[in-house]
């Protein structure tokens, strides 16, 4: 092994179910997951579902069923999305486990220890669907959230409060130490702003509710939402329960998350950390929004797409590259069927599948369906193309830019079918002309099958079996420094199938 990668996700509010947006984060961390290992790196990957708060209590009642009930229905169908979509995470931690209860509590104890919490009474205005108290100067128009644009309700209760002042130059002498711990950097200097203009004092427990986790040291009070949940990045890596476990995989932790809560996990996380006597995550990731005519895609804003029916149309992989390749991580971008379609077509119908499908078929009507072996590299022309796009796409993958990684793989998918435009094997008589092209574009076919693996997971295996290759794709290191990826790697000898269409055309 080569390093170690932790990988988290947002968990997600319960309050209704899973959509593409959700789906996108749920995605890219499961790629970078998946490249880590290929590269070698020991990975965790942790993902889950928040389920206490307010925002939960009301969408129970509103559905006429208890809150566990309610809790246990719609975390199941988070489960049943992320194993229809193939993701390969190794935890799912629900913040109703006892687990993290036992986490939360032992984590905010020591921050009580330490010094950093005391008593007093909050009067604010609170965002249900935010499950956050926001300032007068905040609210937009009518006493509006400034994201969900509905009515804020007044709270006035007695709560403990988390002396997030006291870290402002705490937090700006970590990020100064760290500049790279926020991508994109755009989203570091927000984080920053918003410590550079003050930081106050916030509440972090409540006592009009008690769907919570209980605060130790005060019967009647339950941790605040944001509180509870964000230690779930503990819980899942058993702080407070197995010391050496959880040395093992923090701090090196990469959060993935959307842009809406920078500020509770680039502010207030990492000095809650700080508080509690632990080093803060090593880096945060952030993505921008999937929008749908311009809007935000949420589960509030009635423009949901069921990601799971949307995979069940194109295929897993085909939503999979789509969201990989069309959104890069950090921007914003415009989600339409049509869109999707038209990159399944491009890349996987039109590129890839008809180069796998031509190999193939020439390998079987010229060489009698054994594969030729590659050509030295002096001696291609596709050897240094395909070496500057491994190059390039491992370097996109370490810089969290898979889009890139994936544009790479695909300059070389498209150069060995120019090749064989170019050679037109097929017209050929069976000899050294045919053989030198095609044992070219079956080793192109192998180093593909490695790059998309993490994206594609079956039909790089598909690819890989097709050319008779013993192993897998996606093994652990095969994108390591002792790796698969140099060019000569592919010997001939192989009996090459062409089987059915890898990626079938789609119509609109």
């Amino acid at each position: 092994m080569t390093g170690r990668y932790y990988q988290t996700t947002p968990i997600y509010y319960v309050n209704d179910a899973p959509h593409v947006g959700t789906a996108y984060a749920t995605v890219m961390a499961d790629v970078l997951a998946r490249w880590h290992r290929l590269v070698g790196d020991e990975t965790f990957y942790l993902t889950g579902t928040d389920e206490h708060g307010l925002k939960i209590l009301r969408a129970a009642e509103l559905n006429g069923v208890s809150v566990a009930e309610w809790t246990d229905r719609t975390s199941a169908r988070f489960v049943e999305a992320w194993k229809a979509l193939e993701i390969s995470n190794d935890d799912f931690l629900r913040t109703t486990e006892p687990r993290h209860y036992e986490t939360v509590q032992k984590f905010m104890q020591a921050i009580y220890d330490n010094g950093y919490l005391y008593k007093g009474t909050y009067e604010g205005w609170y965002c249900v669907s935010c499950e956050v108290y926001y300032g007068q100067e905040e609210l937009i128009g009518e006493n509006l959230c400034p994201l969900h644009e509905r009515p804020v309700e007044w709270f006035v209760e007695e709560n403990w409060f988390f002396a997030l002042s006291r870290f402002e130059e705490r937090l700006l002498d970590f990020y100064e130490q760290h500049k790279d711990a926020i991508y994109p950097e755009a989203r570091g200097n927000e984080a920053l702003g918003i410590i550079r203009s003050g930081l106050r004092d916030i509440s972090i427990t409540r006592t009009s509710i008690d769907w919570g986790v209980p605060v130790p040291w005060d019967d009647g009070h339950v941790f605040y939402v944001w509180y509870d949940a964000l230690v779930n990045y503990l819980s899942g890596i058993d702080y407070g329960r197995d010391e050496a476990r959880f040395e093992k995989w923090w701090p090196a932790v990469h959060h993935l998350l959307a842009k809406d809560i920078v500020r509770f996990h680039c502010v207030w996380w990492p000095a809650m950390c700080m508080a509690a006597g632990i080093d803060p995550p090593r880096r945060w990731l952030i993505t921008g929004y999937l929008l749908i005519g311009g809007k935000k895609m949420g589960k509030t804003a009635f423009n949901q797409v069921d990601p799971v029916e949307l995979a069940s149309d194109v295929g897993v992989e085909g939503l999979r590259h789509y969201l990989v390749r069309d959104f890069p991580l950090g921007n914003d971008g415009e989600f339409t069927y049509e869109n999707l379609i038209e990159r399944y077509n491009a890349d996987l119908a039109n590129n890839l599948g008809n180069l796998l499908a031509r190999v193939a078929t020439v390998v079987g009507s010229k060489c009698a369906g054994t594969g030729p072996p590659t050509q030295a590299r002096e001696d291609s022309k596709l050897a240094a193309v395909a070496e500057e796009a491994v190059a390039a796409a491992a370097e996109a993958w370490a810089s969290f830019a898979p889009h890139e990684a994936l544009e790479a793989t695909w300059r070389l998918i498209r150069a060995a079918n120019a090749e064989l435009e170019a050679v037109a094997p097929w017209k050929l008589e069976p000899g050294p002309a045919v053989d030198a092209v095609l044992g070219d574009a079956l080793e192109v076919l192998r180093l593909v099958a490695v790059l998309v693996s993490p994206v594609l997971i079956r039909s790089a295996g598909v690819i890989w079996h097709r050319l008779g290759i013993g192993g897998s794709p996606d093994a652990p290191g095969n994108a390591g420094p002792d790796g698969v990826l140099a060019w000569g790697g592919y010997k001939g000898g192989t009996k090459v199938v062409k089987g059915e269409p890898l990626f079938p055309r789609r119509s609109t």
